[in-house]
């Protein structure tokens, strides 16, 4: 499956009463594409999927993947700590359409590296879609080790990583050791250039909602051999980036959505609104 360079984590839109709105995500899409996102990662941490029933992750995959309409792949974040409701989830979401799956770490349980491998192999036999790993020890407080994400990799249908260790040396050992067909992204905006440039193949991002055409400008700048382009462009970007995590992603880029014009809801406790002081920094970011 042809990914592209530049993905969107994307929202997970809500109504004022904090449902989600389906009919937002038909504008959602739309603007997206049209903004540079070349695949989308639905029901993933800037889904708020900690948050979602299962029910609603369902119709969430089936509505985003009528409102793709085959313009851009679909991929489904169905990772959760239970191996087995994950099988179940992922099973559901083959069934909906999606392009292919997204499955994070198991947090809380603290698995060690078998129980990592085990746990990932046992939800990629349950479908035929291509799986991403999704390392991001920050939440999940364990590190998918190299050698882990190595063993993984021959796996026939495990094709991908979104790598959000931030340690390049751990990433520039994936890249080495998986076939050269293993797409590695980074899951940090900010280290989508230095992701390019020791071999990645782009990022899954949470600023493209915002910036996604200057992120694909500098994306193709690199590819081009346009180093000092796309260096520009990068220290342009950083400030945008950083201000997308002022607060608990994905407060920050939901509000930064509505001050460009495209009301995508609030967020769902534990998270909250952005403080006025964190608005006016992200403000002062985007203008």
């Amino acid at each position: 499956m042809a990914l592209g360079n530049v993905l969107t984590a994307m929202v997970t839109p809500f109504d004022s009463k904090g449902n989600i709105d389906f009919q937002k995500i038909n504008r959602l899409m739309d603007y997206l594409i049209d903004n540079g996102t070349e695949g989308v990662v639905v029901g993933g941490t800037t889904g708020e999927s900690a948050t979602l029933s299962m029910e609603e992750k369902s119709a969430l995959y089936e509505h985003t993947v009528k409102a793709a309409a085959g313009r851009i792949p679909v991929i489904a974040g169905t990772g959760m700590n239970d191996t087995y409701a994950t099988a179940e989830l992922t099973v559901k979401a083959e069934k909906s359409g999606v392009d292919g799956i997204m499955l994070v770490t198991p947090y809380y349980n603290k698995p060690s590296q078998r129980g990592i491998y085990e746990h990932f192999k046992t939800i990629a036999e349950k479908t035929s879609l291509p799986v991403m790993l999704y390392n991001i020890p920050g939440r999940c407080v364990v590190n998918i080790l190299p050698e882990t994400v190595i063993a993984l990799s021959k796996i026939p249908n495990i094709t991908s990583v979104k790598e959000a260790s931030g340690d390049l040396d751990q990433v520039t050992e994936i890249i080495t050791n998986t076939p050269d067909d293993f797409q590695v992204f980074s899951g940090d905006d900010s280290l989508t250039l230095p992701f390019m440039a020791i071999g990645g193949d782009g990022v899954v991002s949470v600023s493209s909602h915002i910036i996604g055409k200057d992120m694909q400008k500098m994306v193709q700048a690199w590819k081009k051999g346009d180093i000092k382009t796309a260096s520009s462009i990068h220290q342009s970007l950083l400030p945008i980036m950083k201000s997308m995590f002022i607060a608990p992603n994905p407060s920050p880029v939901k509000t930064a959505l509505q001050i460009k014009g495209l009301d995508v809801g609030g967020v769902r406790l534990p998270l909250i609104p952005l403080t006025p002081e964190e608005r006016s920094v992200l403000n002062n970011a985007l203008n």
